[in-house]
């Protein structure tokens, strides 16, 4: 079994950790801080340098990131939705939300061509993967770009 299998069925997320909520939470009484020292203080921050100039200022900046341009989807593959989906159903990113597939509506879908798929379905999606458009149509189906 690999990694991304369990995953799939645990789910994609670990809900948060719920601190100083009583001992049976396990991170009670002292919210998992330890006792004493600056650790333990509300306001606390990671040690500095103690006074040189810190680490990531003693290096030269260079080159550029495109991070703050990179487009998030969420996305889907079409193995999921042959195990999910019944023939003839019509996907969206609303459906799949109810199925459990994609957490909320706030990105747009990519559907992804991993996997087979042998029913007629109709989806909608903000974008498709080549494979992925191919496989939809060639089980009959229709890949609405929205």
């Amino acid at each position: 079994m690999m990694i991304h299998e369990v995953t799939e069925q645990v789910g994609r997320h670990k809900r948060r950790k719920r601190i100083g909520r009583g001992p049976g939470s396990g991170t009670g009484k002292t919210s998992g801080r330890g006792h004493n020292g600056y650790g333990s203080r509300s306001g606390n921050t990671a040690p500095s340098e103690g006074g040189r100039i810190p680490l990531f200022k003693r290096y030269p900046k260079r080159g550029f990131s495109n991070a703050n341009f990179m487009k998030h989807y969420a996305l889907v593959n079409v193995k999921a939705l042959e195990a999910r989906f019944s023939a003839g159903e019509e996907v969206t990113l609303d459906t799949l939300v109810k199925v459990g597939l994609v957490r909320d509506t706030s990105k747009p879908l990519k559907v992804l061509g991993e996997g087979e798929l042998t029913k007629k379905l109709t989806v909608v999606a903000a974008v498709f993967s080549k494979s992925a458009a191919e496989k939809i149509a060639a089980a009959g189906g229709e890949a609405k770009v929205a």
